[in-house]
């Protein structure tokens, strides 16, 4: 019989890696724990990249059951942490959660990298939800999956969030919906605030489920 290797998503409304002194032993604890379910995926994502290093113990390996990842949300988030994120070859996925994305993000040079350097093994991308949210240009997210099939590189398409294109949503518009037309260097583009319930997560036709082998 085969059996299914589990994910843990570690902290999803906290940050493992927030620089607090009174997170130091409840980090630990953590680390002491994922090194105890090797038969379990332990997905840390912060936005603190840059301070993991500093933050483990002191010539502390991640263990192989470790997926590690950071939050980009444009182009400048991603130049500034991606590299960070790289230094590390000893979490079996390296992976980049490209949500909410507020604007275009060019992976490129990221995900063509040398033969035996460490690399993104996953890529996750989505829209923003709730008040105040910023409507995703339908084309962000198409250009990164383009990206990603290119690399032969997982990714997984989240949600539009709370603003959806409009040919995706035409049964649930109302008189009252808000309507956006955001426009791009190729076309404009209208989207509708239908909400993330309503919106769903299709993406040039079909839903994005792909995960790292």
């Amino acid at each position: 019989m085969q059996k299914t290797r589990r994910r843990v998503f570690c902290a999803s409304m906290g940050d493992v890696f927030e620089n607090r002194p009174d997170l130091v032993p409840h980090r630990l604890r953590l680390l002491k724990l994922i090194e105890d379910t090797p038969n379990l995926d332990w997905l840390l994502l912060t936005k603190r990249i840059h301070l993991v290093r500093k933050l483990l113990p002191k010539g502390y390996e991640l263990p192989a059951n470790v997926w590690l990842g950071t939050t980009v949300e444009d182009q400048e988030s991603a130049d500034k942490r991606i590299k960070y994120l790289l230094e590390f070859d000893s979490p079996s996925v390296r992976f980049l959660s490209c949500e909410p994305m507020i604007g275009p993000i060019d992976l490129s040079k990221y995900l063509a990298r040398p033969r035996g350097a460490t690399k993104l093994n996953w890529v996750i991308a989505g829209g923003e939800s709730g008040f105040g949210s910023r409507p995703m240009d339908p084309a962000w997210p198409k250009q990164l999956q383009e990206q990603c099939a290119k690399a032969k590189v997982a990714f997984h398409f989240k949600q539009w969030g709370h603003w959806a294109p409009v040919e995706l949503v035409m049964d649930f518009l109302k008189k009252s919906t808000p309507i956006r037309v955001l426009e791009n260097s190729v076309e404009e583009v209208t989207v509708a605030a239908i909400g993330k319930g309503k919106a769903g997560r299709t993406l040039s036709g079909r839903h994005w489920d792909e995960f790292p082998a």
